[in-house]
């Protein structure tokens, strides 16, 4: 061995990744959803661009990365054929408008990007590869979801790194996988769709050669050069490998087609660039950058991966007190300081749920906390939000960590009685879908599922929603729709009901327990983009309570011995506050008078008098009353109510015919949000709806129903959460910390535990705290209702009366 090859065998082998970008982004684009961010920019390829990039830097290590890119101008290929790829459609508005944007995703990576007019993305691989060759100590990995790039791979140096299914399921390609893959070497790929063509190109190579037989050739003969020549000369030889006269004559008749098509799946290697090794990726890297770009597409959780894979540590935003990465350094920030100041960020825009720290600082953009600090308080005066922060959110801080700290006591005994009998049930529904499968298999696996659902049953319905894979989902939505088509579907969705409740809570909650056997979970107060509380470890607001299955659940949360678990519940706030925002004089007047508003709306929709609305009419006129509140079109109404689309137009006509008020609502609340860009509830909370303006008919539609459902809802959220702080306050003032402990905030309801012989007298004075939350001026009449039930458990409670 020389000293040159002693010395470069001596010296680390460096990596670098070229990156076939249009490849990546299209794959992305049809794989995955159709993300948008809330101003209603679609950004699902380039999540999935960014994904393939923190899954490489994890996966690959490299040392350098370079972004190579198609243009939009024609290549010398189209000037070759004039029908070079005319197959294929024009590229989506969404997906053309995110391959720009992807742009800015290797500015802020600070990642290279090759592009060259006339050339493809492939031809600037092509041609890097070439003019690195003589690097004896780089090695190349080339990632792409276009498997033409493989005729690229040489041993020990190039491999290319391709999606196999999605963006997830990668395989990484060497000269042995590659002849695992096609039983000849990468180089004879273009003679390969020479031969074979290529209709996703349209390159038509030899009409009547398929695969089996391109590989027989170029396994047999080599190149369609050494082909050729050899059927020039020895013709026979072909007879002798098994090939027929038709196909010889395929061949005799289409060389220059061959030659051609050949020519059209060639990577160019020469094209006029100079590329030249730049800083590694980790040297320019600049956590700041990101910060921004993330926080513009509103990509959090890519965020805490990428540190992850960058720094080696596990990112959370369980830690906001850790000091940012792009913080500065030398100023102490305290928690208190650093909660509140999250707390003013969500206020000033809920669309930031638990503001991180980093986010604080991108939202001010400076490096300073302090300064950050001071530009969101102040923007919380320009913006009118300053009495949601300081006069509701920033007291009711210290009241949700004590209802954190305090915790609500679980009974472990009655769960696992539970659990056993749960458990039994699952067993024998898994044995009943067995039988319908004809099969065993995993039922809690989706693949498997499918398989046994889609492919051995063949069950099948218009508009069935695929994976990120490209496979047909299993989900809950999409079962439901072939739920008439075969028993097992119906078992299938009560296993998972079985399965969620058991691995969520019944078997899970024991394990979080503390020696009181108290379960403490997180109260987010900042969780939502309402204004709604919402709570982890476990999530309490998502216990179901509409089937016995979940409600049995709650019997579980128990009082302490000498107290009783009391629950307060606003009935039917969000109508009430509806009717409010609204001014709608007939629903105002059916709350005035106290009567039931589902009969009393139905009474008016069907034109019958009141003592005439059967349970029919009411269910019609509670879908409707609750669907509005959701901005509900016609066709989820048709949905919810059965019958035909003719009849749910009707009674939805019939329904803004007769609450003119609430119509008129609806209308001037997508307009304001039109107009201002945001939405805001009694007390002036604002939620921001800027897709509300997209010009893609998903994004808006979806941005109008938040709209209509924002002031409602967050109006509602305002008012629990002013009651809590009455209630507190009446608390600390009676000096009833031993006797009465806020326990749950869940929806529309508060939860107690409330010393027995303390029960009446507590409960008129919460009751009245709950109901008194607005003036007569601001309720307009209403009265707030709020229902109590008490007993030893959440489960078990009876309604009182004061």
């Amino acid at each position: 061995m020389s000293k040159e090859s002693k010395k470069n065998n001596s010296i680390p082998k460096k990596r670098l990744v070229l990156l076939d970008s249009h490849a990546i982004l299209h794959r992305a684009y049809h794989a995955l959803p159709e993300f948008a961010s809330s101003k209603g920019e679609p950004t699902g390829a380039l999540y999935g661009l960014i994904a393939m990039l923190i899954k490489i830097i994890g996966e690959l290590q490299p040392d350098y990365i370079v972004a190579c890119f198609d243009l939009p101008s024609p290549t010398y290929r189209h000037e070759a054929y004039k029908d070079y790829k005319a197959g294929r459609k024009e590229t989506d508005d969404d997906l053309a408008t995110q391959i720009k944007r992807s742009l800015d995703v290797f500015k802020a990576f600070h990642i290279p990007v090759y592009s060259l007019a006339g050339f493809e993305a492939d031809d600037m691989l092509g041609t890097i590869t070439e003019q690195t060759k003589n690097e004896k100590n780089l090695e190349i990995v080339i990632a792409s979801g276009d498997m033409d790039t493989l005729q690229l791979v040489e041993k020990d140096r190039v491999q290319v790194y391709t999606l196999k299914k999605g963006i997830h399921d990668t395989i990484l390609y060497d000269v042995e996988k590659v002849l695992e893959r096609f039983q000849f070497l990468p180089k004879l790929l273009p003679d390969y769709k020479g031969l074979r063509g290529d209709p996703s190109d349209n390159i038509i190579g030899i009409k009547g050669i398929g695969e089996k037989t391109a590989t027989t050739l170029i396994t047999t003969f080599g190149t369609i050069e050494e082909m050729y020549k050899t059927l020039k000369k020895n013709p026979e030889s072909f007879k002798k490998a098994g090939l027929t006269d038709r196909i010889i004559t395929l061949l005799s008749d289409n060389e220059e087609e061959a030659v051609f098509s050949k020519m059209l799946a060639t990577i160019r290697r020469d094209a006029p660039i100079d590329f030249k090794l730049e800083l590694p990726w980790r040297e320019a890297f600049v956590q700041s950058d990101i910060d921004t770009l993330f926080t513009e597409l509103e990509f959090r959780t890519l965020n805490n991966r990428l540190k992850e894979v960058v720094t080696g540590e596990k990112a959370s935003k369980e830690t906001m007190s850790q000091p940012s990465l792009s913080a500065v350094q030398d100023e102490e920030v305290s928690l208190q300081d650093l909660e509140e100041t999250a707390l003013a960020l969500w206020v000033v825009d809920s669309n930031i749920t638990n503001p991180t720290q980093d986010e604080i600082l991108n939202f001010a953009k400076t490096r300073s906390f302090k300064k950050a600090q001071e530009i969101i308080m102040s923007e919380l005066a320009k913006r009118g939000s300053s009495f949601i922060f300081k006069e509701m959110e920033k007291p009711l801080m210290p009241i949700v960590k004590g209802m954190d700290a305090v915790g609500v006591r679980i009974d472990k005994k009655y769960l696992k009685s539970l659990s056993v009998d749960y458990h039994k049930k699952l067993d024998a529904l898994q044995t009943k879908i067995w039988k319908e499968a004809g099969e065993e298999f995993n039922v809690n696996s989706p693949k498997q599922l499918g398989v046994i659902i889609f492919d051995k049953l063949a069950l099948t319905v218009k508009g069935m929603k695929k994976t990120a894979g490209g496979e047909k989902s299993t989900r809950e939505s999409e079962l439901e729709k072939l739920r008439d088509l075969h028993p097992i579907i119906s078992l299938v969705l009560q296993y998972r009901e079985f399965q969620k409740l058991l691995s969520t809570y019944i078997d899970t909650i024991p394990t979080a327990l503390d020696k009181e056997d108290r379960l403490h979970t997180n109260l987010r107060q900042m969780g939502t983009t309402t204004g709604r509380m919402s709570s982890t470890n476990p999530n309490i607001q998502n216990i179901p309570i509409k089937t016995e299955l979940g409600r049995n659940i709650r019997n579980a949360f128990v009082a302490e011995e000498g107290f009783k678990f009391v629950s307060l519940d606003y009935s039917q706030i969000e109508l009430r506050v509806a009717a409010i925002l609204s001014d709608d004089q007939k629903l105002l007047e059916i709350f005035r008078n106290g009567e039931d508003v589902h009969t009393a709306v139905a009474s008016q929709v069907f034109a019958v008098p009141f003592e005439k609305v059967d349970k029919e009419m009411r269910r019609k006129a509670k879908v409707i009353n609750f669907g509005i509140l959701y901005g509900m079109g016609v066709n989820a109404l048709r949905s919810n109510l059965g019958g035909s689309r003719e009849e749910a137009q009707v009674f939805y006509n019939e329904y803004f015919a007769k609450f003119e008020g609430i119509a008129q609502y609806l209308e001037h609340t997508k307009a304001d949000a039109v107009r201002k860009g945001y939405t805001e509830t009694l007390f002036g909370r604002r939620r921001y709806v800027e897709g509300i303006q997209s010009k893609i008919p998903y994004i808006r539609a979806a941005a109008e129903r938040m709209a209509i459902n924002a002031p409602v809802q967050g109006t509602a959220a305002d008012i629990m959460k002013l009651a809590m702080i009455a209630i507190a306050g009446y608390i600390v003032k009676k000096k009833l910390q031993k006797d009465v402990r806020m326990l749950l905030q869940v929806h529309d309801e508060l939860c107690f535990e409330i010393r027995e012989e303390k029960v009446e007298e507590v409960c008129k004075e919460i009751k009245m705290c709950m109901e008194s939350v607005l003036t007569l001026e601001q309720s307009k009449g209403i009265t707030l209702v709020a229902n109590a039930e008490v007993g030893t458990n959440w489960g078990d409670g009876i309604e009182i009366a004061f």
